[in-house]
């Protein structure tokens, strides 16, 4: 019998104390060496504690991850696309339940959970999409700090739960901070921004998790900010995250980031070092072996067991409030069963994620949707039977995926012809260099070429294998030979609807005008096909919105590895993209009226209400993101030439109309200064309520007439 049940039941197995008490007991009754077993991702176990081993590391980007069958929703930045809070609660609600349904179920198969089995969950990724030759920019939530950390916020919710004692799982927000490629460097790089810049872009949605979503845990990244390395960071670890946040969850490091203290950044000697530097600014968790030197830095003096009981306490709170310590029936999640996972409810709230993330970009002569009197329709390009293109990256698994031409197959009336080819590859010329494609193409009334990106072009260091630069893009145009084909199949005449895969902005040039339609659709899910179907046939009326700008070149854009923010995303781009952010048609239109306001002179600090008139003006019904942008006239510092601050997506009957309230917050009405402070001056505003960011460019490609309204702030 070990001795804790030889003897009365300790202090830390008590449900009823308080949650500090139980830690600090369990951790008392620990060796220096029992503590250091448990300071990396891969935690030992005690067995004379009853601790079983325990891998902090899983995924759940956009489903659980890397972990056997599990619904697969679409991915993290096409979720952005669909501007819908509800639905990201929902998802995250029903990725957690699968989650603990798995722990549980591992839990009981094996005594323990390995890597991808516990419920310390390493999403979401609040990087800023700055810069879209990133590969893992498709993780993200786009380039709009208060955009990501609106959404953010809910899907940790939604991950977390709302029990007042117990978590279902634990979210964790990730790469803090000023991340976002080249991937190559990320090892090595030192992120250079001004105060201005950082609280300005970077902090929002690390703040906005952390002090209203109540994130658990945060991830440091791999690189150095402002020549601190960001996982032993007095800036952003003491003085920012848990001083001026209050953070009280527990901080982990990217996998390997540790070692690079020492291998890449030279900052350190050796292991013992950069573990004893880690502890000191705060990093609780290695996910490295790096913490397993911490006795030889103790001896040292480089570090104490004290920093080591402050780290644990921190984690071990976590899993107490996970429940790991405590009788299942005491646990409200515990009885989730394993039912839920790829459940039928859960795959129809990815379909329903994989339709309202489609953004309809082109429209010529309403091609779209395809109509009854279709006789014929050509599908082609290497999209159409990808299963990558479904799943993007940090993916789980699931035996019933539905393709884009299997989607097409199943939603094609009887009576209505189709044929396929792949056509294309997605980098590399054709080895056969003639194909029938373009003749066959010419018998059908138009052709869908599914093209753009895949987990073959764009991803994470060292996850894309035909990409030369460790998951980042070169170009972020189509591939040549994409072009090529499309380019064969225009000159023979077809009609060509393009629908476009990828998890960021592609640069379309000459194809632009050489298709009648565009429809973009990230990497949609498991029932990615079936909802694009639904789309093009016209059950679902697009209403998908991009949660990034689309530039015409690398031209309109500064050096990669440039962290400043001039001349990027909408806040700060004065070149004309190609399609800006928030743009998205639909097969309806909306019209916006009666903007009001409640005063036009507002006393520094007061609010201001405002309403308008929303009509769905079409013949269908639909649904409209409303966007509302603010733009501070008379700054005495740098600001964003606008920036969102509300939107909402509101579904309209055909013909219907409806009024809209909305409050311009003082802290909406604020910048961020040179020194980094939130600034409230007098002065001239404007704002802009529309269905996309303020663009000339996106009036252009038919979006709605936005409304505006001035005001002064006294």
């Amino acid at each position: 019998m070990n001795d804790v049940l030889a003897s009365e039941q300790p202090l830390y197995l008590d449900p009823s104390r308080p949650l500090a008490e139980r830690v600090k007991d369990l951790i008392g009754r620990m060796t220096l060496d029992e503590k250091v077993g448990l300071m990396n991702h891969p935690a030992h176990g005690i067995p004379r504690l009853n601790i079983p081993a325990y891998n902090y590391w899983s995924e759940a980007l956009h489903g659980v991850g890397r972990s056997g069958r599990a619904t697969v929703f679409p991915q993290a930045i096409a979720m952005a696309a669909t501007w819908n809070r509800e639905l990201i609660y929902r998802t995250a609600s029903a990725i957690s339940d699968e989650g603990r349904a798995k722990y549980h179920a591992a839990l009981r198969r094996n005594g323990y959970t390995a890597q991808y089995q516990g419920l310390t969950f390493w999403s979401p990724n609040v990087n800023i999409f700055r810069d879209p030759r990133w590969g893992r920019g498709q993780e993200t939530w786009g380039e709009d700090p208060f955009f990501t950390g609106e959404m953010a916020s809910e899907f940790v919710k939604g991950m977390q739960g709302d029990h007042p004692k117990y978590l279902k799982t634990a979210a964790c927000a990730k790469h803090y901070a000023v991340h976002s490629g080249p991937e190559k460097d990320r090892h090595t790089f030192n992120a250079i921004v001004t105060k201005r810049e950082l609280y300005d872009t970077y902090l929002p949605a690390f703040k906005k998790l952390v002090t209203e979503a109540k994130v658990e845990a945060v991830m440091g990244a791999y690189n150095r900010t402002l020549n601190e390395l960001c996982c032993a960071s007095k800036l952003l670890l003491d003085d920012i995250l848990r001083g001026e946040w209050g953070f009280e969850g527990h901080v982990v490091s990217d996998c390997m980031a540790l070692s690079d203290f020492h291998l890449h950044h030279k900052v350190t000697e050796d292991e013992a070092d950069s573990a004893a530097l880690a502890l000191q600014y705060g990093c609780d968790l290695g996910c490295d072996h790096v913490f397993s030197q911490i006795p030889t830095a103790i001896e040292r003096g480089d570090t104490t067991e004290a920093l080591v009981d402050r780290a644990l306490e921190r984690t071990f709170s976590t899993r107490f409030k996970l429940g790991m310590f405590d009788p299942d029936e005491e646990v409200p999640y515990a009885s989730i069963s394993t039912d839920v996972v790829a459940c039928p409810e859960h795959r129809q709230l990815a379909y329903r994620a994989a339709t309202e993330a489609v953004v309809l970009l082109k429209n010529k002569g309403g091609i779209l949707p395809i109509k009854p009197s279709t006789k014929k329709i050509f599908v082609t390009g290497p999209a159409a039977t990808s299963m990558e293109v479904l799943l993007g990256n940090y993916y789980g698994f699931n035996d019933h995926m539905v393709t884009l031409l299997e989607g097409l197959t199943g939603r094609l009336p009887e009576g209505m012809g189709m044929e396929y080819t792949a056509g294309a590859t997605w980098k590399h010329p054709r080895e056969i260099e003639h194909t029938w494609a373009p003749d066959t193409a010419q018998s059908a009334d138009f052709a869908i070429v599914c093209a753009g990106l895949s987990s073959f072009l764009e991803g994470e260091e060292g996850d894309s294998i035909l990409s030369a630069q460790n998951g980042d893009r070169e170009s972020i145009s189509l591939p040549q030979n994409q072009i090529d084909y499309i380019k064969e199949l225009s000159i023979h005449g077809v009609r060509i609807v393009l629908v476009l895969t990828g998890g960021s902005p592609i640069a379309l040039g000459e194809v632009e005008d050489m298709v009648d339609a565009i429809v973009f659709v990230w990497y949609p899910g498991m029932e990615g096909g079936r909802a694009v179907a639904d789309v093009l046939f016209g059950d679902v009326s697009p209403a998908g919105r991009l949660p990034l700008t689309f530039p015409k070149s690398l031209d309109q854009l500064p050096a990669f590895d440039d962290y400043s923010m001039k001349g990027r995303t909408y806040r700060y781009m004065t070149k004309e993209p190609l399609y800006p952010f928030g743009f998205g048609l639909s097969y309806s239109r909306f019209e916006y009226s009666d903007l009001k306001l409640d005063q036009t002179k507002v006393a520094a600090g007061d609010s201001l209400h405002v309403s308008l008139t929303l009509q769905n003006v079409g013949e269908r019904d639909s649904a409209e993101v409303v966007q509302f942008y603010l733009s501070d006239l008379q700054a005495s510092s740098v600001v964003p030439l606008h920036h969102l601050v509300g939107f909402d997506r509101v579904v309209l009957k055909a013909g219907e109309s409806r009024e809209l309230k909305f409050t311009v917050t003082p802290e909406m009405m604020s910048f961020y200064n040179d020194d980094g402070k939130l600034t409230l001056e007098p002065g001239e505003f404007r704002l802009e309520v529309g269905g996309c960011s303020p663009s000339k460019r996106g009036q252009e490609l038919g979006a709605p007439k936005p409304i505006t309204a001035s005001f002064e702030v006294k």
